[in-house]
Parts: structure tokens; C-alpha cells; sequence
């Protein structure tokens, strides 16, 4: 284990954010000729290795959503658990990666599959043009160690835009701030009623009677919004709430935005979370996120993130969601779909079930609420006996990721016994 966690913490002095990748790339590619694997780079730069005559696939993304401080990782290790100071980790999927390193020291025959920019809308697995040869593939993006991951949500972004046309307005000029709150990731976590700075801030300026000057908030579009802030023209002084900061700005008139208000109305309109929740699986069916709200020189643009369960969830979440952004004159488009994966147990996922139940009795099938680049990869090619595990992480996709280390070792185990079996 402490190779796995030494390869990680040499994973994170390389910066890796997603749309950054390329010195991660050149490392993983340098590391894997190393190896004596065979390696190939494509457009959308997954990595993909092979070595020997492999039956089994090990999968993992090797970009990381960066927050806070990231790249720039400060790691700290106590009581059994690995974080970062002021940042995301990076665990998601670092961890995968540093597993998927030292099974290629190791093994002869074996085949490995690094994909590029997940966190942002699994552009990677999406632009794969290659075939796997393996027919087994293990992906080890997943986030809990007592369960097989079997399948996955499907997804949608929606972006809903409106002019930025203006006029001067006199009043009291503010900027208003929400910052700090502890984000997280938009589908393993949504059932969790993480606040959503974004929200918090648009119901503030609507209800004291503010005009918008200029907004921005979210980080990414998988993420539940952690910032928010707006430049604003109030009729009467405003005062800091527990939530939202404000300060003065010393003067007495601003270009206000013409469609203040309808920005406001779907800031405060949209119904953030949870939509549907299946209660004999005590799992979420359908969730939607406001993720980010940006402002250039031409509009200002939303972005929506909805996950389900069903290829019908999925555009039910597209329709109310264009329906109440035209309803207020807002511009719309689908940006980015994914099918969801449907759960079929194989016999390769039965051996991944129980050589995981050997350490982890617990073990079972699951699906989860949030994609996976296996159920891409399966669609494409439909013959994959395809199943993810990976170590506990708590709290992906914000500054509270933290990772736990006899997890990582557990999952470690488990990987390398399973890839013994197919040597």
C-alpha cells in the first residue's frame, strides 16, 4: 500500500487539472514505455497501454477537479485519513491512477486505459475511438469500498443565455459574496442538501430589491456551487447576512443589467436537488444542479447539470429545465448528454464481487448516481464485461476530499488479486 500512496503523492506534485493535463500525460505515457507496455495517445489524449496478451482493462481518469488552492497540493496525513490544505485532493481518481501503476509494474500481461478531462463532462471516454482488447474492463472510479458498481445515471447540460444589455441606474452599489461553503460533488451527493452558493445569493439580492450589475458564480458543472458573487444596485443600504458578505462600492450609480430581474427569477425559480428518490433502493432517480452562472461581454450563461437513473428521467430533467428558462426569454441548448448504464451482472463482476467480499464481507452490487466512464466505454463497445470499485472518498469535487489510507490498501488487494487471475 505505501507504494500506491507514494505514487499518488508523486501524482500530485504534477499539476493536473482538468483542460491542464498535458504534464500528466507525458508523465503517465513515460511511466507506462517503462513499463515495457506499448502505448498509444489519441485526439482527445487518453493514454492506452498494453502489455502482453491481456484479459483485463484497468480504467481511471487522470484529471482532477481543481478547487481551492489545486494544483498547488499541500497534503496532510492524520488519523488514518489523506487530505489536502485549502484544495481538492485529487483522490478522484488519482487513487485509480496510483493502483493502475503499480499493477503495471508487476504484471506481464495486462492492459491500461488513462482518459482524459472526466470531471468535464467525460470528454475522455466519450472521444475514445480505440478498442479494448481485453474483455474484461475494471474501472476504479468508484468512491465507496463495500460495493461493485454495476451502473450509472445518464446525464444532461443544459445552458440557458440572455443579453447583457444595460442602463444607468443611481442608487447604493454593492458587491455581494458568498464564499466558502463546502461544495461537493453534484450526483453522489446532492441527496445532502449541501447549500448552493448561487442559490443563497439569489435570493438575497431578490429579496432586498437589488438590480445586477455584473454576476458570476459556480466552479465547474459537476460541482455544487462552493462561490457566488454579484456586483448589484440597491434602493436602500444593504447589510452582511450570515451567509452573503456585502460592501460598499463608493458610488451613487451603476450600468444595471436589462434582464436583472429575469436572471434573478431563474436563479430563484429553478428548483436545485433532488427531483426523484426510489425508495425500496434508497437511492436518488433524478437530481438537477445549478452549476455556474458566467457573464461575458455578449450574455449571461447557465449552465444545469441533471443526472437520472432512465434515458426518460434524463429528458424529463432537459424539458422542465428548458421550459422554465424560455418561459423567462432566456436562449437554450443541450451542451453535453450521456446514457445512462444500465446494471448487468456478468461473470467477471461475480469474481470482482467476491474477491472484494473476501476482505469486505459486506460487499454487494450497486449502481450509482453520478457516470462512469465504463458505461461509455460498454456502450461502445457492448461485449465488455465491465464493473468499478475504488477505495472511500468523502466529499469529491470540493475542499473537504479526503481519502481513507486502509481503504486505498483494501482496494489494492482486491485489484491485484484479480488481476493474478488473468495472468
Amino acid at each position: 500500500m505505501k507504494t500506491v500512496v507514494d505514487d499518488f503523492k508523486k501524482l500530485c506534485e504534477i499539476p493536473h487539472c482538468s483542460f491542464e493535463t498535458a504534464q500528466m500525460r507525458e508523465f503517465l505515457a513515460d511511466f507506462a514505455r517503462s513499463c515495457g507496455f506499448s502505448v498509444s495517445i489519441d485526439d482527445v489524449f487518453n493514454v492506452h497501454a498494453v502489455k502482453g496478451e491481456p484479459k483485463i482493462c484497468l480504467q481511471s481518469h487522470y484529471d482532477m477537479v481543481c478547487v481551492g488552492e489545486a494544483p498547488h497540493l499541500r497534503l496532510i496525513e492524520e488519523n488514518g485519513v489523506l487530505r489536502a490544505k485549502n484544495s481538492t485532493l485529487g483522490a478522484d481518481n488519482g487513487i485509480g491512477v496510483a493502483i493502475m501503476m503499480g499493477a503495471m509494474r508487476e504484471f506481464e500481461n495486462l492492459e491500461c486505459l488513462f482518459t482524459n478531462d472526466e470531471e468535464v463532462g467525460l470528454i475522455g471516454a466519450n472521444g475514445f475511438k480505440g478498442k479494448i482488447l481485453s474483455p474484461n474492463l475494471l474501472n476504479l472510479d468508484s468512491e465507496e469500498d463495500d460495493r461493485v458498481i454495476l451502473g450509472c445515471a445518464g446525464s444532461i447540460n443544459v445552458s440557458a443565455k440572455i443579453g447583457v444589455q444595460s442602463f444607468k441606474k443611481s442608487g447604493f452599489v454593492y458587491e455581494a459574496r458568498v464564499s466558502g461553503l463546502p461544495g461537493g460533488h453534484s450526483g453522489t451527493q446532492i441527496h445532502q442538501n449541501i447549500p448552493n452558493a448561487l442559490k443563497i445569493l439569489g435570493k438575497f439580492l431578490a429579496l432586498n430589491g437589488c438590480e445586477i450589475v455584473s454576476i458570476d458564480g459556480g466552479e465547474r458543472s459537476n460541482s455544487i456551487p462552493a462561490n457566488a458573487v454579484a456586483v448589484v444596485v440597491s434602493r436602500k443600504p444593504l447589510e452582511s447576512s450570515e451567509s452573503v458578505k456585502v460592501k460598499k462600492i463608493e458610488l451613487n450609480e451603476a450600468e444595471v443589467l436589462e434582464n436583472s430581474d429575469k436572471i434573478s427569477a431563474l436563479i430563484n425559480s429553478f428548483a436545485q436537488g433532488v427531483r426523484s428518490y426510489d425508495v425500496e433502493l434508497g437511492a436518488v432517480k433524478e437530481s438537477i444542479n445549478l452549476s455556474t452562472v458566467r457573464q461575458t461581454d455578449e450574455c449571461v450563461e447557465f449552465d444545469f447539470f441533471g443526472r437520472a437513473m432512465s434515458e426518460e428521467g434524463v429528458e424529463n430533467l432537459g424539458f422542465e429545465t428548458i421550459t422554465l428558462a424560455r418561459s423567462l426569454g432566456f436562449e437554450t441548448s443541450v451542451t453535453e448528454r450521456s446514457t445512462d448504464w444500465k446494471p448487468v451482472i456478468s461473470a467477471f463482476s461475480e469474481l470482482v464481487l467476491e474477491e472484494l467480499k473476501k476482505l469486505k464481507p459486506q460487499a454487494k452490487f450497486a449502481a450509482v448516481h453520478a457516470g462512469l466512464e465504463c458505461g461509455v466505454l460498454v456502450a461502445k463497445q457492448p461485449s465488455l464485461q465491465a464493473c468499478s470499485i475504488g477505495p472511500n472518498i468523502y466529499s469529491p469535487h470540493s475542499v473537504n476530499e479526503r481519502c481513507e489510507l486502509d481503504s486505498v490498501e483494501l482496494i489494492s488487494t482486491v485489484v491485484k488479486n484479480i488481476v493474478e487471475k488473468f495472468q
